[in-house]
């Protein structure tokens, strides 16, 4: 599995975290529609376009939504937006990457573009997208309950700066490296044992 693609496809959520930390909260409208439009845009540049990926279409759906809200909602609505949605964001997408493990797990739409048609359906190709898709999907709601709990540090009074950028920045980072990592090695390592299971028989 390429992992540029991958990263395409995170890039509205990673747009969205950052402009909603970037931007003041009662911009919350544009943030989400610019995001929406990253979305957009890593879908257009995607090949084949259709049907998108079920990470950057389930993105540009809830970034629709938002957007919505944002331009239409009060200021007391931006602010909490701001404040708990976006930072709550990747936990949603990881639970939805959860959910659809059992219809097609996500990280199968990416590993097709670099696997031969013929292994789509056997069983190791089968297992690895599953196992990715669980590791994937705990990652973001891990990220999302870190950023959570980052706006708590935050909106707390005498709050500390480095503990909340720890729990909004660095963990997050250090799950995607690991995330990363962990699907290229578990990915090879599988292959390597199915290979192996094949000369035994």
């Amino acid at each position: 599995m390429k992992p540029l693609p991958l990263i395409l496809g995170f890039l509205p959520l990673i747009a969205l975290s950052l402009l909603a930390r970037l931007l003041p909260w009662h911009d919350f409208g544009i943030a989400a529609l610019i995001s929406a439009v990253v979305a957009v845009i890593a879908i257009a540049v995607h090949r084949p376009v259709w049907p998108p990926m079920i990470l950057t279409g389930s993105s540009l759906i809830l970034l629709a939504v938002l957007t919505i809200v944002g331009f239409t909602g009060s200021a007391g609505t931006d602010r909490w937006l701001a404040t708990w949605v976006a930072p709550a964001f990747a936990g949603v997408m990881g639970l939805i990457i959860l959910a659809l493990i059992p219809v097609m797990p996500f990280t199968e739409q990416f590993a097709r573009q670099s696997t031969p048609q013929q292994y789509w359906s056997s069983p190791t190709f089968k297992k690895i997208n599953r196992v990715l898709s669980t590791g994937w999907g705990a990652a973001m709601v891990g990220i999302g309950v870190s950023r959570i709990l980052a706006a708590i540090i935050k909106d707390h009074p005498g709050s500390r700066t480095f503990v909340e950028l720890v729990f909004s920045a660095i963990i997050p980072v250090v799950i995607l490296i690991y995330m990363f990592r962990f699907s290229k090695s578990y990915a090879e390592r599988a292959g390597q044992a199915d290979r192996v299971s094949a000369k035994n028989a």
